[in-house]
């Protein structure tokens, strides 16, 4: 009688700590700017998609964890992953220039920074912008090449323009590109890209590139652990061919670097 009952308590403890396990899921929070498509933005049913945050369920996934996607402002970005707010940075994250920053995956895609303007502008180069109106996102990776005191050219470049305007994001750039307000708008590829087929054309990237880079996910500096487990997951994804689906469907097929 009393090792049937002990078996059954037994039983009962390993029912409860299943139970409560389940109940402990791990949450994994990302921080991203929610208006930088096709790596993550508001779809018109009001939800937050993209290729960064279609990795990064996936990875969820493979680790039995849940997914929370948290909007930021991009230049608010450091105060969030430092306070624990996020868990890392994952939305087309620039890694160069900040490889010590904080703790990296492998790269990812391969990024450029370009000019986009109205096809029938007439600038056809970088000499053209010279007296222009062109306009970055803040804190954005296209603005620290404008700024960039170890590339000279990129210095003058900027100087050369008629005037330098800042926006918070680049879809209200993108706008004011429309509305003849802007003659350029200097931002990342694959956005540019993106803004441009969403838009039915109309507009052109210069050939000339203000940058080459790499995107990475970024995690607080010294938090290896996370990291790792995230590194070792997209590169099972790589290596099933599941990385490439994801990107295919974004239409980043071409710039993706990871496995390749």
């Amino acid at each position: 009688m009393k090792k049937r009952l002990s078996l059954l308590l037994a039983l009962c403890m390993t029912a409860l700590l299943a139970a409560c396990g389940q109940g402990e899921k791990k949450t994994f929070t990302v921080g991203f700017d929610a208006e930088f498509p096709p790596y993550g933005y508001m779809d018109d049913n009001g939800d937050y998609v993209g290729f960064d945050l279609d990795l990064a369920q996936e990875v969820c996934n493979r680790n039995g964890w849940e997914l929370v996607k948290r909007p930021i402002d991009w230049d608010s970005k450091d105060m969030e992953l430092s306070s624990g707010s996020i868990d890392c940075i994952w939305n087309g994250f620039t890694m160069n220039g900040r490889e010590n920053d904080y703790t990296w995956t492998s790269p990812y895609v391969d990024n450029s920074q370009v000019f986009v303007v109205a096809e029938d502008s007439g600038i056809t180069a970088f000499a053209d912008l010279a007296g222009k109106a062109v306009g970055v996102q803040r804190d954005s990776s296209a603005l620290n090449a404008l700024n960039d005191e170890e590339t000279p050219e990129n210095i003058a470049l900027r100087d050369s323009f008629g005037k330098l305007t800042e926006y918070a994001d680049y879809n209200t750039a993108f706008m004011d590109l429309e509305a003849g307000a802007l003659d350029a708008v200097a931002m990342d590829i694959g956005v540019a890209n993106y803004q441009i087929e969403s838009r039915g054309g109309g507009y052109v990237i210069l050939e000339q590139r203000l940058a080459t880079e790499q995107y990475g996910v970024g995690f607080l500096l010294g938090n290896e652990e996370l990291r790792d487990t995230v590194e070792s997951t997209l590169q099972d994804m790589a290596a099933d061919g599941t990385f490439t689906e994801i990107a295919e469907k974004w239409g980043l097929t071409d710039s993706v670097c990871l496995g390749k």
